[in-house]
């Protein structure tokens, strides 16, 4: 099950209390203040990490909290540390305040760590608080308490290249014709329930990353179908590929309104890097096939691509293209 979104809440350990002890030796019958500090609470850090690929865990626990600093103890012995809790969530988690919805941390590179909440410092013992008036303090100071917070993970998919379109466009088709990746495939609207991810195996030693988005429809931004729910996993992407399907009559309207959902969830997206393409070729006669390469469609400059996923026409060619796009996106 793919879960992208949660809630938790995380209590950073509370600091030791620093002690109050006095030396006691023997021939020592008024030693000096010797009580130790208390141990730091334990932190809160999430970290990112490549073998996870859903929030699906925090489900099922939602509350996390590190060890309590230990007090300190005579003789000038410190308490120890509180143990640290180390929360592992998939790369492409991005960690918010709860309250505000606020951006704390954006966990987009593997092994990237943040310490989320922060333990309460030990207090210090009486041996810190001797001075030449008062030799014998009878005062330490407690423990700070740690951080406690309510975050929300929200999970954004890391991939090259998004497949945007309509429901039923053939992207899930077009994802399980390039790549390993096997999501449902069936005829009729909103198959895809989830997104997937896939690894495109490019020439010889190359490769890159192609992401299966569920169906936008028209007022997507505005949460209709699946909209908003997903919308937020092609917002990282580094190209947005727009799939048509052929056998419809109104695909240059569809284009249009996929473009105008994107521009009215984030103008980031509008901006993207864009490749039209048509699906579903080997349901359209070749003299048609041959006319619509030619065709001009309105708010697109670039040359339309025409591919079937099914029969694999002009699949190596769309693979090419999306190469040398990514290779320009990262020396642009």
């Amino acid at each position: 099950m793919f879960i992208d979104y949660a809630e938790i809440s995380i209590i950073a350990g509370r600091g030791g209390d620093g002690a109050i002890t006095f030396r006691r030796e023997k021939y020592v019958p008024k030693g000096g203040p010797s009580g130790g500090n208390g141990g730091n609470g334990g932190n809160i850090i999430i970290e990112a990490h490549h073998n996870l690929s859903t929030l699906l865990d925090f489900r099922y626990r939602k509350k996390y909290q590190a060890g309590d600093g230990e007090p300190g103890g005579s003789s000038l012995k410190d308490g120890k540390s509180g143990r640290d809790v180390v929360i592992k969530v998939p790369v492409g988690t991005i960690i918010k305040n709860a309250e505000n919805n606020n951006i704390l941390f954006d966990l987009d590179e593997d092994g990237k760590n943040v310490i989320a909440a922060k333990g309460g410092r030990g207090g210090k013992g009486n041996s810190n608080f001797a001075t030449p008036t008062n030799q014998a303090p009878r005062y330490a100071e407690p423990g700070k308490p740690g951080e406690e917070k309510n975050i929300t993970l929200e999970l954004k998919l890391i991939a090259d290249v998004g497949l945007v379109g309509f429901p039923n466009a053939g992207k899930s088709t077009l994802i399980s014709a390039v790549s390993a990746a096997r999501p449902k495939i069936a005829d009729y609207p909103f198959t895809t329930l989830e997104p997937n991810l896939g690894i495109v195996q490019y020439k010889d030693y190359h490769s890159f990353t192609i992401a299966d988005i569920p169906g936008i429809i028209e007022g997507a931004h505005l949460g209709k179908g699946l909209g908003l729910k997903f919308l937020r996993h092609i917002e990282r992407t580094k190209i947005l590929v727009f799939l048509i399907d052929l056998t419809v009559e109104n695909y240059a309207d569809q284009y249009r309104v996929l473009l105008n959902e994107l521009k009215s969830y984030s103008k980031k997206l509008a901006e993207k890097a864009k490749l039209l393409v048509f699906s579903k070729a080997d349901l359209v006669e070749g003299s048609n096939l041959k006319k619509l390469a030619k065709k001009k469609i309105r708010y697109y400059s670039g040359k339309v691509h025409i591919i079937s996923a099914v029969s694999g026409s002009g699949i190596e060619e769309l693979l090419d293209i999306l190469w040398d796009m990514i290779e320009k996106e990262k020396t642009d």
